[in-house]
C-alpha cells in the first residue's frame, strides 16, 4: 500500500487564503531594496582601511628600497591630495562665515574614504547640505566648488574600493539628492547638478571597466594556474607510464631467467627427490604467471601508437653510441669515468642512461652551441652521475627552442623510483648542472643462465630519443 503526500504552499495571508503569485515588478523592487540595504546601509561605517599598493609592478620594482616603501602609500597620498584641493577650493569660495570650518566639511569626507568608504559617501552628502544650511550664500548650487570636488573624489574612491553595484547606488542617491534640492529650494542660476551627474557617471564608468578587466585577468590567471597544474599532473603520468613500459622489459627478462632456471634445475641433479621437483615446478609456474600479468599491465599503460622496441633496453655500455649521436647533432660533449667500472642492476643502468640522455637533450634545446661534460662515477654504494653544460656562446643571438617540460620531471621520477638523490639548477658560469646519485644495495654479476638467455650485444641502438634531439 502506497501513501501519497501532497505539499501545498501556505499563503502569506493565512493557512486557507488563496495564494497569489508575486508580480515581476514586485520581485524587481524587492531585489533592488535588498541590494540598497546591503550596499549602502548594512555596515556602512564598518572599518575597512585602504591597503597599501603592491610594489611588484614594472615601474616600482626599479625603485630603491626606501622609495619602494614610500611608493606603497601612493593611493593614500592621492586621496589626501584630492582632499586638500577640495579644502582649498571650499576655503576660497566661502562668502561669510568661518572659512576653515567650511574647508573641513570638504576635507573630512574625502579622508574618511581611507577607512570607511560607504560612510564617507553619506557624510559627503550631509556636509554638502550642511554647508548651505549653515553658511547660506555660497557660490555654486547645490554643490559649491569645494563640495563638488570632494563629492566627485568620494564617489570615485567608493567605486574603486567597492563593487560596481555599490557605485551605481551612490550615483542614483546623488541624483536623487540633486532633484530633491531643486524641488525644495527651486531653480538656481548656478545650478551644477548636470555637470556633477555627467562627470561622476563618466568616472564611475571608467572605474567599472577597470573592475571588469581586473576580474577577467584574475579569472584568466586562476584558469592558467589550474591548467598548469593539470599539465604538470599529465606530464608526471606520462613519464611514469614511459618508465613502466621500459622497466617491463627488465622485469620480464629476469622472470624469464627464473622460469628457465627452475625448469632446468631438476636435470642438473641426479635422482632429485619429488619434493625438489615439485618446488621447482611451482617456481616455474609462478614465474610464468607473473610474466602473464606483466603483459597485461603493459597493455594497460601502453599508448595506442606505442611500438615495442626491437633492440634491448640501453645500459651504460651504450653511452658512447649516445654521445656520438649527440656530437653529430652539433653538441660538443666529453665523458669522464671514475672508479672501477662494474656491472650494475639493469634497472639502475637503464635509468642512468635515460637521465644522461635527457640532460643532453635539454642542452641541445635550451643551450644550443654550448659544450657539455658527462661524469660517471662508480662509487661505494651506488652510481654517481653529473652532466654539466656551459652557457650558450651568444645568448642574445640564440633563441633556444622551448621543450615540453618533461625533462626534469622524468629524471626526478626515475631517481625517486630508485630512492636516489638529484639536484638540478643553474651553474656558476651561467650553464646548467644535473647531479644524480643512484644507490645500489647489492652488486652481482650475471649468472650463466642470464648470459645464455638474456645477454645482449654491445652497440645496440637506442629508441627514438637516442639521438638526444
Amino acid at each position: 500500500m502506497t501513501e501519497t503526500t501532497q505539499t501545498q504552499r501556505t499563503a502569506p495571508g493565512g493557512a486557507f487564503g488563496a495564494y497569489k503569485p508575486r508580480s515581476p515588478e514586485y520581485e524587481l523592487a524587492a531585489n533592488a531594496s535588498r541590494g540598497l540595504r546591503q550596499d549602502l546601509f548594512q555596515g556602512a561605517f564598518a572599518y575597512r582601511p585602504l591597503r597599501r599598493m603592491s610594489v611588484d609592478g614594472p615601474l616600482t620594482r626599479r625603485l630603491p628600497g626606501r622609495l619602494r616603501e614610500y611608493a606603497a602609500w601612493t593611493p593614500h597620498a592621492v586621496v589626501v591630495g584630492a582632499g586638500l584641493l577640495a579644502m582649498l577650493l571650499a576655503w576660497a569660495s566661502a562668502h561669510g562665515g568661518p572659512a576653515p570650518v567650511y574647508g573641513l566639511l570638504a576635507l573630512v569626507p574625502v579622508l574618511l574614504t581611507l577607512v570607511r568608504p560607504v560612510g564617507a559617501f553619506w557624510l559627503s552628502l550631509v556636509a554638502t547640505a550642511a554647508s548651505w544650511v549653515v553658511f547660506g550664500n555660497l557660490s555654486g548650487w547645490p554643490w559649491s566648488p569645494g563640495s563638488f570636488v570632494a563629492h566627485l573624489t568620494v564617489l570615485t574612491v567608493v567605486a574603486i574600493r567597492t563593487r560596481p553595484r555599490t557605485a551605481a547606488w551612490t550615483w542614483m542617491v546623488t541624483a536623487c539628492y540633486a532633484l530633491a534640492a531643486q524641488a525644495v529650494i527651486g531653480y538656481h542660476h548656478s545650478d551644477n547638478s548636470a555637470p556633477m551627474l555627467v562627470i561622476s557617471a563618466l568616472l564611475l564608468l571608467v572605474v567599472t571597466l577597470w573592475h571588469i578587466r581586473r576580474d577577467a585577468e584574475q579569472e584568466v590567471t586562476a584558469q592558467q594556474t589550474v591548467t598548469a597544474h593539470e599539465r604538470s599532473r599529465r606530464t608526471l603520468l606520462e613519464e611514469r607510464t614511459t618508465i613502466a613500459r621500459e622497466l617491463h622489459d627488465v622485469v620480464a627478462h629476469h622472470m624469464s631467467v627464473v622460469a628457465i632456471q627452475a625448469e632446468a634445475a631438476p636435470y642438473r641433479v641426479e635422482n632429485p627427490p619429488p619434493e625438489l621437483e615439485k618446488a621447482f615446478a611451482t617456481i616455474r609456474e609462478n614465474a610464468v604467471a607473473a610474466l602473464t600479468e606483466l603483459r597485461r599491465v603493459l597493455g594497460v599503460v601502453r599508448a595506442e601508437d606505442y611500438e615495442a622496441p626491437q633492440a634491448p633496453q640501453p645500459t651504460l655500455a651504450d653511452l658512447d653510441t649516445l654521445l656520438a649521436n649527440v656530437r653529430e647533432a652539433g653538441l660538443s660533449v666529453e665523458k669522464t669515468v671514475m672508479g672501477a667500472v662494474r656491472e650494475l642492476p639493469q634497472g639502475v643502468e637503464l635509468s642512468a642512461y635515460r637521465i644522461v640522455q635527457e640532460a643532453l637533450s635539454n642542452t641541445l634545446r635550451h643551450a644550443p652551441g654550448a659544450s657539455a661534460r658527462v661524469e660517471v662515477g662508480y662509487v661505494l654504494g651506488g652510481l654517481a652521475l653529473r652532466v654539466v653544460n656551459g652557457p650558450p656562446p651568444e645568448p642574445s643571438l640564440i633563441k633556444p627552442s622551448p621543450g615540453a617540460g618533461h625533462g626534469v620531471t622524468g629524471m626526478r621520477e626515475r631517481v625517486s623510483m630508485l630512492d636516489g638523490e638529484m639536484t638540478a639548477g643553474p651553474a656558476d658560469d651561467g650553464g646548467y648542472e644535473v647531479a644524480v646519485f643512484l644507490p645500489v644495495a647489492t652488486v652481482t654479476g650475471r649468472t650463466d643462465g642470464e648470459r645464455a638467455d638474456g645477454g645482449r650485444t654491445d652497440g645496440g641502438r637506442t629508441d627514438d630519443d637516442g639521438a638526444g634531439a
